[in-house]
């Protein structure tokens, strides 16, 4: 491990890190020195990863804390009780999301709408508002938000999650503006098509499959780990003058 990309004593939050890439990210940091927090909705699952990563890089690499993002005060108690595990945080990812519609955007109901608006965009607001004051006492901090190459591009069938995704690369931008002279950075990770269970109705049908990657210049799909380095590299020194982007990571997509 080079000290460019060196993340000892530094802390991390990673929502929705119990499977996917939030939980190659958790893996991936931990690898490279942080201490870092689990977090998903079922705390069996958290924990469960949690062990896992202390069982490779060391006790006391990781906790698990459950936290459904949907709750303002689930989120205030994930920083709370993080804090009282390994102290302020120095990265926070936001990591965790939802889409339970698929299809045209007239058909979706204000209810889905409303859902997929407040789990995937006001949650990563309430969560970046609550870590932001102690990165601005430390005049240190970075914010990982992972959103998606759906926020790039209109979408027929991704209606909403899609405008959430792009509401996701404006938070980090304004966060980038807003606390850049408190030497905080604020950055996006979008991925294209990623083999996890959240896509799994795109890769779990070959022909299905097979259409969704034919257009990237590497004509396959990307896996969990692909994403993590990313995240590494913001949260490091190799990334300190980082700030406001949105990394695309889609295997060359449209390329």
């Amino acid at each position: 491990m080079t000290t460019l990309f060196d993340l000892k004593d530094k802390n991390a939050i990673i929502t929705g890190s119990s499977k996917g890439i939030g939980k190659a990210i958790a893996y991936r940091m931990a690898e490279h020195g942080a201490r870092v927090i689990v977090t998903s909705r079922k705390i069996d699952a958290c924990e469960e990863v949690a062990s896992e990563i202390n069982s490779e890089f060391g006790a006391d690499k990781a906790k698990a804390i459950a936290c459904n993002i949907g709750d303002k005060e689930q989120l205030k108690n994930l920083y709370a009780k993080s804090k009282e595990f390994y102290g302020e945080t120095s990265t926070l990812v936001c990591n965790a999301a939802i889409n339970p519609y698929f299809g045209p955007s007239m058909g979706i109901s204000d209810e889905a709408f409303e859902k997929t608006m407040k789990s995937n965009v006001l949650s990563n607001f309430w969560m970046c508002n609550e870590v932001l004051p102690d990165m601005v006492s430390r005049k240190s901090g970075s914010i990982v938000i992972v959103s998606s190459i759906a926020g790039l591009h209109g979408s027929s069938m991704l209606g909403a999650y899609a405008i959430s995704k792009a509401a996701d690369s404006q938070l980090a931008r304004n966060i980038a503006v807003e606390y850049g002279r408190n030497n905080i950075r604020a950055n996006c990770i979008s991925p294209g098509l990623i083999k996890t269970d959240f896509s799994k109705a795109l890769w779990q049908n070959e022909t299905i499959l097979e259409s969704a990657t034919s257009g990237s210049a590497l004509k396959r799909i990307g896996m969990p780990d692909e994403i993590a380095g990313a995240a590494v590299f913001l949260a490091s020194d190799a990334g300190s003058f980082t700030t406001g982007q949105n990394i695309v990571i889609d295997g060359g997509e449209g390329e």
